[in-house]
Parts: C-alpha cells; sequence; structure tokens
C-alpha cells in the first residue's frame, strides 16, 4: 500500500477569500486520506478552523511583497527537508517564487514535487510566470487553462489540469422556489427587503469590480416597469471601503430605488440568502476564474443571471445557458431578468462541480507525482 504523503501548501495568509477556502479544503481531504498536511502562512483567522481539521499551520509571512521576503527561502528549504516533504503546492505568486527557489536549491532526489494552482486571471508578466511552472499546473476552469496557454506559450500542455472549484451540496441544499420561510426571515433583519416582490442578490466585496452598479441600474429599470423588486447585496459594505459605499447608495437615491435597496456586510448564512432570492446576480466587471457564487446559487435551486466572460460565462454556458447575458448589454440584462422573474429557467437537477469531486482531483494529481518505487520510508 502506498506510504502515506506529506505535503506543503503555500499562501500568504489565511484570513477570508477562495484560496484560502481551497487551502482549508484541499487539508482536511488529506488529512481525512491518512496523508500529512502542512500549511505555510502568515496566519489569520482560519488557522483554527486549518487546525481543527487535524492539519498543521507554519507561520512565515511568505507573501510580503518585499526583497526581505527571500529572507524565508532558506527557511523553507530547512522545514521541506526536516519535515520530508512530498509536495510543495503554491496557490499564490510570490509564495511560489520562494517555494520554487527553496526547492530548487535542495538536493535531487528527494526534493519535493513542485504543484502550482491558477487560482485568478493575473495580468500576464514575468512575475505572474511562476505560476505555470509548476510540474503539474491546477487550471480553475478551462477558462483559465486557455488562459494560461495563450499567455505562456512556452507551457506544455500535458502538465495541465482542470479542476473546477466545487460546493459540498450538504451545506447548498434544494430550496423549495419561492422559499417564503427564508424570505421572512432576511426580511425580520432587513426591512428593506420585505414585500411580495422579487428579490434580487448579488454576494460580493465591496468593490467597483463586482459590478453593484450594475444591479443598481438593473433594479432601477425593473422597478421603473412597475415591478416590486427588491436588492440585496451582502458583503458591499466592507471596512476601508466607505467611499465607495457612499457612491453606491448616491446612485440609488439618484435613481429612486435606496428603499428598495440592502447593502450589507457580508453574511454566514450565504446558503439561506440564495434560498430567499428569486434571482442571482453574477456582474463581476472583470472575467473571473471561476465564478462559484453560480454553482452555489444553481445547487440551492436559484438561477442566475450574469456576464458571458471567464469562468462565468463557461459555467453559465455549462449549467444554466439562458443566464448568460452578453457583458454590459444593459437592455439584454433587464430583458433576460424580466423573462427569468416571470417564468423561472430549468434549472439542472444536480450539480457536477462538487467538493468531493475537487477534492479528490487534487490528490489525484499528488499521487501522479509520487514515487511508484516509493511505497516505504
Amino acid at each position: 500500500m502506498p506510504r502515506p504523503l506529506t505535503v506543503v501548501q503555500l499562501l500568504p495568509a489565511l484570513e477570508s477569500g477562495g484560496v484560502e477556502r481551497s487551502t482549508l479544503e484541499i487539508a482536511d481531504a488529506l488529512v481525512r486520506a491518512g496523508h500529512r498536511a502542512i500549511v505555510v502562512s502568515a496566519g489569520g483567522r482560519l488557522v483554527p478552523r486549518l487546525q481543527a481539521a487535524g492539519a498543521e499551520h507554519i507561520t512565515l509571512d511568505i507573501g510580503r511583497k518585499s526583497l526581505l521576503a527571500l529572507r524565508h527561502v532558506p527557511a523553507l528549504r530547512r522545514l521541506f527537508a526536516r519535515e520530508q516533504v512530498d509536495i510543495v503546492h503554491a496557490r499564490s505568486r510570490l509564495p511560489a517564487w520562494l517555494g520554487w527557489h527553496a526547492v530548487r536549491g535542495m538536493a535531487s532526489p528527494p526534493r519535493p514535487r513542485f504543484v502550482t494552482t491558477v487560482h485568478g486571471l493575473n495580468s500576464p508578466s514575468r512575475y505572474s510566470a511562476i505560476m505555470a511552472r509548476g510540474e503539474r499546473v491546477i487550471c480553475v476552469s478551462q477558462t483559465v487553462r486557455d488562459y494560461v496557454l495563450r499567455h505562456y506559450p512556452g507551457t506544455d500542455p500535458a502538465r495541465l489540469r482542470v479542476i473546477p472549484r466545487g460546493v459540498d451540496p450538504a451545506q447548498f441544499p434544494r430550496a423549495p422556489m419561492p422559499d417564503r420561510a427564508a424570505r421572512a426571515r432576511v426580511a425580520a433583519r432587513y426591512p428593506a427587503l420585505g414585500g411580495e416582490g422579487p428579490l434580487l442578490l448579488l454576494p460580493g466585496r465591496g468593490t467597483r469590480l463586482k459590478g453593484h452598479a450594475d444591479a443598481i441600474a438593473l433594479l432601477a429599470m425593473l422597478r421603473g416597469q412597475g415591478g416590486d423588486v427588491r436588492l440585496w447585496m451582502p458583503g458591499a459594505v466592507q471596512a476601508g471601503r466607505e467611499a465607495y459605499l457612499e457612491q453606491l447608495r448616491a446612485g440609488a437615491r439618484a435613481s429612486g430605488v435606496e428603499a428598495a435597496l440592502e447593502l450589507g456586510p457580508a453574511t454566514d448564512a450565504i446558503a439561506e440568502a440564495y434560498a430567499a432570492s428569486d434571482l442571482v446576480l453574477q456582474l463581476s466587471r472583470k472575467p473571473e476564474s471561476f465564478g462559484r457564487t453560480v454553482v452555489e446559487a444553481l445547487s440551492v435551486g436559484r438561477p442566475v443571471l450574469g456576464w458571458d466572460h471567464g469562468g462565468v460565462g463557461e459555467l453559465l454556458h455549462a449549467l444554466q445557458p439562458d443566464g448568460a447575458v452578453a457583458p454590459f448589454d444593459a437592455a439584454a440584462l433587464l430583458h433576460a431578468a424580466r423573462t427569468m422573474l416571470a417564468q423561472p429557467p430549468s434549472l439542472p437537477a444536480t450539480i457536477p462541480f462538487t467538493l468531493q469531486a475537487m477534492q479528490d482531483a487534487t490528490l489525484s494529481v499528488y499521487d501522479e507525482l509520487r514515487d511508484p518505487r516509493d511505497t516505504a520510508r
């Protein structure tokens, strides 16, 4: 029987976000499969969750963009040697550079194998090119794979593995449509979201890249045509983004829809937020690498309307084609929203992009790099 692996994941910090979430999900899968999972980062609020899953955390500030970061290369090299690390899995550019230099400075064999995951569509550059240097390069969507090959044409396609992000259906269970109980609980907390009319939902952090202004413009058009439509944007309220928030509120006031809008902080009860809504919006102005919102909403049984670009467009074409709208075409967005609210579209019975599938595929990549002769230390 193959021996357990020791896998080190490298990323800047463990505060919040999709990269951090994937890191915890793979650490959990490794531990449950009998392997050893180590994460190196500057730390953060998710460290206790990581450790509760049985993984280990080592604190090194490997994400600070400074020449001083190079001082961590010897420390990483010592760590890899001391812990007899099999796989180094880098999830961000600076940690990847540090990990790559650390691995290259070790004796071969038995130095660790080097894996990267391209989580985002970073601006092409020599700095970003490190993410295409893994012995295996995990791409979170076909969109990312195409992007890597287009901008780094020297990359061997045989090293690329497309492993979409996934959701746990148990955490995003199918809800009745409409779910009046979920809507009532949300309205009790946010009175602006009450009423009998449809509720639109756009989850996303407080940055103009998430398309909040497009959603407000859609709300204004729908209400201008007589619909009692409400809009909730959890995540828009974010520390340090006060000026942006005021811009959104000013736009809503100017459009006469401020009373039908709730700009709130991120919610931990996001599955209930989906269940309470009638239509979920994904209007990121910049193409995203995947678009987990699409999969989460469809898992709960809510239609999604989004710009047809990047990973969001890819997912919509695969799962709910009528939800993909030409980017930034406000008239087409309005037409599609009215159509979906009047007659909800047919949704897939099951979602293939599951957490279990993502975890299994990632562990299979690690197994690809295992020395078949090395069955015991």
